[in-house]
């Protein structure tokens, strides 16, 4: 099924262009997301007229981003987690968990932004990114460290 994609979506294509997607990807995902519409002569006309509005509420939107990536780079967050002494948590850090971390700290990320390859199971320091766009990012430090039976914590809600 062919697309006229309204915003940028990363591994598929940026705003105006025409994609050929699946159809149960089409109507179950980017046309009720709002982030495509089907390409015919009224949605094509439609599109070039908002065109230059689309755009601008992208950059601007980029530029949002851009603050909040900045207020990103160089953070650090610390996780205090039970581990044996091996070093081996006993369970994981996962991006929800960085996320909560962050958010307690006053900084709102989505966790799908936070790129993990797999959970963190080890103590130590992690150099994570933060995707907040396909053009911006942010690293930021996850420390990991052992706490005792009475202070260790994942969740930060405890």
């Amino acid at each position: 099924m062919k697309l006229l994609l309204k915003k940028n979506i990363p591994d598929l294509g940026a705003l105006g262009q025409i994609v050929e997607v699946k159809a149960g990807f089409a109507r179950n995902y980017l046309i009720p997301q709002g982030l495509a519409i089907a390409v015919n002569n009224a949605n094509l006309q439609w599109f070039e007229s908002q065109k230059r509005r689309l755009i601008i509420l992208e950059e601007e939107s980029k530029e949002k981003l851009r603050l909040l990536a900045a207020e990103l780079e160089g953070t650090s967050c610390t996780i205090i987690a039970r581990a044996t002494e091996e070093g081996h948590l006993f369970g994981s850090v996962t991006p929800k968990v960085i996320a909560d971390h962050l958010a307690a700290e006053g900084i709102q990320v989505e966790t799908k932004t936070i790129a993990l390859e797999a959970p963190i199971k080890e103590l130590g320091i992690y150099p994570v990114t933060v995707v907040l766009h396909a053009e911006v990012s942010a690293q930021i430090k996850v420390w990991v460290v052992k706490g005792d039976e009475n202070h260790a914590q994942l969740d930060p809600a405890e």
